[in-house]
C-alpha cells in the first residue's frame, strides 16, 4: 500500500491504468512504423465516401504535419496514463477518468488527421466536451465545476466561429478537402468573403488556444487533476488552435491581415503570459501561465511567411510539449508526495526526490534555452525566424527576447523554489518523509526531460526527420531545413545570451518583481475575466427575462410566437419572387375546386365565430372533409383516405378536450384589438404559405426522382402501387419512425385526457 501526503491510502498502482496505457502505446506505434513513408515525401490515406457530390467524406490524411502532432498526442498519452495509474491509485471514479481521457485522446487524433474541414469540426467539438468532463472531473467541487463551464462557454463560442468560418469557405468556393488547399489559395485570398472567413477561424484558433482576451479560461482549468493538465494544456487540447492555424496557413496565410493580426496578437499573448508567470505561488498556475507565453510565440510566428518563422514554430512546439509535460508531471509528483504545490511551502527536496529534481533539471535548462539542449535549438531558429519576418522584425525579435528572459526567471523559480534550501513546510504537525513517487509516476518526466537533452545533441536527425516534413507540409517552398548545434557566432547567439543575462538579472530580483506584478495586476480596473463574469451575468438576466415573458404558460401565445416567427422569417427573402407569382396570369378556373374552396372558408368561418363548442367542432370536420375531397378531385384517394381517417381521430380528441373546456363566451375575454391582431397573423401566413404554393407550382417540375421511382419500384421492388412502395421499400426507417411518433402521440393524448383515480 502506498501512502501519500494526502494521507489516503490506496494500491501503489491501478491495473485498470496499466491495462489502458496499451491503447495510447499501440497508437504511436503505429504512427511510428508510418515514419519512414511520411520522410520520404509519402501520404498515408484512407477515405471513405459519403456524399461525393456535396464532397463530404470520412477521410484521413496522414502528412509531415499531422504525424507529428499524432506522435506528440500518442507518446505523451502514453507516459500520462501510465502517471495517472498510479497518481489516481484507489481512486473510486478512475475508469470514468480513463474513458474520458482516451476519448478525448482519439478526438485529438481525429482533429490533427482528418482531411474533411467538417469531420475536423466533429473532432474539434470532441475535444471541447471531454476536456469540459475532464476539467470537471472532481465534480463534487464547486471551483471544478465553474472552471469546466467557462472553459466549456468560451472554447464552445470559438467552436460556433469556426463553423461559420467553415460553411463561408465553402460558400467562397474553397473545398472541404484539407489536403486541395494547396492549389487556387490565391482566389480565395482575393475573395470578398476573405475577411469574414479569416476573423471566423481565427476566433476558433484563439478560444482554443487561450489567446489574448481569452486567456483567462486556461489558468482556471487547473483545478482539473495534475495529468488532465500535463496532457490537455501542455502538448494537446490548447495546441489545436495551433494546428488549425498551421492547416489553415497554405489558404489563409500570406495576407497583411493574417500577418499583422497574428503578429500582435500572438505577442501581446506571449508578453503577457510571461509577466503573470512570475507572479502566482502555485506551481501549476505559474506552468499555465508559461504555456499561454509558448501559445503567444507559436501564434506569432505562423504570421510569417518564410521557411525560418515556419520552422521556428513548428520547433518550438516539439520542444514547448516536451518540457511542458515532464514539468506538469513533475509538479504533480510534488504535491502527491508532499501535499501542497505552493512555492512559499516547499524546499529541500531534491535530496528527497532525487529522481523528480532530476526530471524537472533537464526540463527547465530545455526551458530556458541552455546550450546543449533542445530548448536552446529551439530559441536560436526562433530568433533567426524572428530576423526573418518580412513586415514586423523588431516587434517579433523584441517579443521574443523578453518572454525567453522571463521564461528563464521562471524556470530557475521552478527548480530552485521547491528543490534547494534546507526545508519543507507542511501541515503535518510531525516531520513527513519525503520520497520519490512510484516509478509510474517518475517515468515519464524523467524520458521527456531526457528528449530535451537527446534531442538538443542530434539536432540535424530532429529536423530532418520531424521537423522537415511539417514545415513542407504547409508550406510550398523547399528550402533546406537544417538545426545544428552552433551556428557560429552571430545575431541569434548573441540574444540567447542576452536571454539568459536577462534571464538571471530577473530571478536575483524576483521578490520586488513579483510584488510588483501581484500589485500592479490587482490595482487594474478592468480585466478579461471580469468582462467574461459581467457578460455572463448580463446573458443569464436578460434570457430569464426572455423566458418568463415567452415560456408564461400561454398555448395562445407559444402559437403566436411561433406563427409570427415562421411568417417573418420566410417572409423576408420570399418578397423578391412575390411580385412575378402574383402578376402570372391565372389558368382557368376549376367550378368544383372553387366550390370546395368556398366550402372550406365557410367551415373557417363556423370555427372562428362559433359560440359553442359543438358548432366549432362541425366547422374543423367541415374544414377536414372539404380538403379531403380536393384530394379526391385531383386524383389522390389515397391521400384523401388518410386525411379523413386523421380527421376523424383529430375530431375525436378535439372533442374529448374542447368539451371540458370553460364556455367560448367565458374564454373570449381578450379585446378586441387583440382579436383582430389574430386574425391578420393568421391571414399573413395563409397568404405566405398560399404565395410559396403558387411559386412551386410555377417552377419547372424536375422529374428525376419521379422517373427514378418509376423505373425501379417495380423492378427492384415488385409492386405496382409506387406510394406504398417508397414508404415500405425506399422509406423504410422513416415510416417507421412515423409510426413511432404517432404512437407516442396518441399515448401522450390518452395520458393526458385520463381522469384522475379519487383518493
Amino acid at each position: 500500500m502506498a501512502k501519500t501526503a494526502h494521507g489516503e491510502s490506496g494500491p501503489g498502482y491501478s491495473r485498470l491504468g496499466l491495462v489502458s496505457t496499451l491503447l495510447p502505446a499501440a497508437l504511436f506505434f503505429f504512427f511510428l512504423s508510418c515514419w519512414a513513408a511520411i520522410q520520404r515525401g509519402e501520404v498515408v490515406g484512407i477515405d471513405f465516401p459519403w456524399m461525393p457530390s456535396l464532397d463530404l467524406a470520412l477521410s484521413f490524411r496522414l502528412d509531415g504535419l499531422s504525424l507529428l502532432f499524432a506522435l506528440i498526442v500518442t507518446g505523451i498519452g502514453t507516459f500520462v496514463s501510465l502517471y495517472s495509474s498510479a497518481y489516481l491509485a484507489g481512486h473510486h471514479h478512475s475508469g470514468r477518468f480513463f474513458f474520458f481521457l482516451h476519448a478525448f485522446m482519439l478526438s485529438m487524433l481525429g482533429l490533427v488527421t482528418a482531411d474533411n474541414l467538417l469531420l475536423l469540426f466533429l473532432c474539434w467539438e470532441g475535444t471541447t466536451v471531454f476536456s469540459y468532463l475532464l476539467i470537471g472531473f472532481d465534480h463534487e467541487s464547486a471551483v471544478a465545476r465553474e472552471n469546466a463551464r467557462q472553459g466549456l462557454l468560451v472554447t464552445s463560442a470559438g467552436g460556433l466561429a469556426l463553423l461559420l468560418g467553415i460553411l463561408l469557405l465553402k460558400i467562397a468556393g474553397a473545398s472541404w478537402t484539407i489536403s486541395d488547399w494547396l492549389h487556387g489559395e490565391q482566389l480565395l485570398r482575393e475573395h470578398p468573403l476573405y475577411p469574414f472567413i479569416f476573423a471566423a477561424i481565427l476566433l476558433g484558433a484563439m478560444t482554443k488556444s487561450a489567446q489574448f482576451p481569452f486567456h483567462f479560461w486556461l489558468p482556471n482549468a487547473m483545478s482539473a487533476p495534475t495529468p488532465i493538465s500535463a496532457f490537455l494544456h501542455a502538448a494537446t487540447m490548447v495546441k489545436a488552435g495551433i494546428y488549425l492555424l498551421m492547416r489553415c496557413h497554405p489558404l489563409l496565410g500570406g495576407t497583411f491581415s493574417w500577418t499583422f493580426t497574428l503578429v500582435a496578437v500572438g505577442g501581446v499573448t506571449a508578453l503577457w503570459g510571461a509577466v503573470q508567470a512570475l507572479g502566482p505561488m502555485d506551481l501549476k498556475r505559474v506552468l499555465a501561465y508559461t504555456t499561454m507565453m509558448a501559445l503567444g510565440i507559436l501564434t506569432m510566428f505562423l504570421g510569417g511567411q518564410s521557411t525560418e518563422t515556419l520552422t521556428a514554430a513548428v520547433t518550438f512546439l516539439m520542444v514547448h510539449a516536451l518540457y511542458k509535460a515532464a514539468l506538469f508531471l513533475a509538479i504533480g509528483s510534488i504535491d502527491h508526495q508532499t501535499g501542497t504545490r505552493q512555492l512559499d511551502r516547499l524546499g529541500g527536496l531534491g535530496r528527497s526526490m532525487p529522481l523528480t529534481a532530476l526530471a524537472v533539471a533537464a526540463a527547465v535548462l530545455s526551458m530556458s534555452g541552455f546550450p546543449l539542449f533542445f530548448g536552446f535549438i529551439g530559441k536560436e531558429i526562433m530568433y533567426a525566424g524572428a530576423l526573418a519576418e518580412e513586415l514586423f522584425p523588431g516587434f517579433t525579435a523584441t517579443v521574443a527576447l523578453f518572454a525567453n528572459a522571463l521564461m528563464t526567471a521562471v524556470a530557475a523559480i521552478l527548480f530552485f523554489g521547491p528543490f534547494t534550501g534546507s526545508w519543507i513546510h507542511t501541515n503535518e504537525t510531525t516531520p513527513m518523509r519525503v520520497v520519490d513517487p512510484p516509478w509510474q509516476m517518475w517515468l515519464g518526466p524523467l524520458l521527456l526531460g531526457g528528449l530535451g537533452i537527446l534531442f538538443g545533441i542530434i539536432p540535424e536527425w530532429v529536423s530532418s526527420a520531424l521537423i522537415e516534413p511539417a514545415v513542407f507540409s504547409i508550406h510550398p517552398g523547399r528550402e533546406e531545413i537544417r538545426l545544428v548545434i552552433f551556428h557560429g557566432f552571430n545575431l541569434p547567439l548573441l540574444l540567447s545570451m542576452f536571454t539568459l543575462t536577462i534571464g538571471a538579472v530577473v530571478y536575483l530580483r524576483r521578490l520586488v518583481i513579483c510584488r510588483t506584478i501581484q500589485t500592479g495586476i490587482a490595482s487594474l480596473p478592468l480585466s478579461a475575466e471580469m468582462c467574461y463574469a459581467g457578460s455572463l451575468t448580463w446573458f443569464l438576466r436578460n434570457a430569464e427575462v426572455v423566458t418568463n415573458r415567452i415560456q408564461n404558460g400561454s398555448l395562445h401565445w407559444y402559437l403566436l410566437v411561433i406563427v409570427a416567427t415562421m411568417t417573418v422569417a420566410v417572409s423576408w427573402p420570399w418578397l423578391g419572387s412575390l411580385k412575378s407569382v402574383l402578376l402570372r396570369p391565372a389558368g382557368a378556373i376549376d367550378p368544383t375546386a372553387t366550390a370546395l374552396a368556398l366550402f372550406i372558408a365557410a367551415a373557417i368561418g363556423v370555427v372562428v365565430t362559433a359560440g359553442k363548442r359543438l358548432a366549432a367542432i362541425g366547422g374543423l370536420s367541415g374544414v377536414g372533409a372539404g380538403i379531403a375531397l380536393l384530394f379526391l378531385l385531383y386524383g389522390a384517394p389515397d391521400i384523401a383516405l388518410t386525411q379523413l381517417l386523421v380527421e376523424t381521430l383529430t375530431i375525436i380528441f378535439v372533442s374529448l378536450v374542447l368539451l371540458r373546456l370553460p364556455p367560448i363566451v367565458q374564454a373570449r375575454k381578450r379585446s378586441n384589438r387583440r382579436r383582430a391582431f389574430d386574425g391578420l397573423l393568421a391571414l399573413a401566413a395563409g397568404l405566405l404559405l398560399t404565395s410559396l404554393l403558387l411559386g412551386v407550382v410555377q417552377a419547372p417540375l424536375d422529374r428525376g426522382l419521379t422517373d427514378f421511382f418509376e423505373a425501379n419500384s417495380f423492378l427492384q421492388a415488385h409492386g405496382r402501387n409506387i406510394v406504398n412502395v417508397i414508404l415500405v421499400d425506399f422509406r423504410s426507417l422513416d415510416t417507421m419512425g412515423e409510426i413511432i411518433v404517432v404512437v407516442l402521440a396518441a399515448w401522450a393524448a390518452v395520458t393526458l385526457l385520463r381522469k384522475p383515480k379519487g383518493p
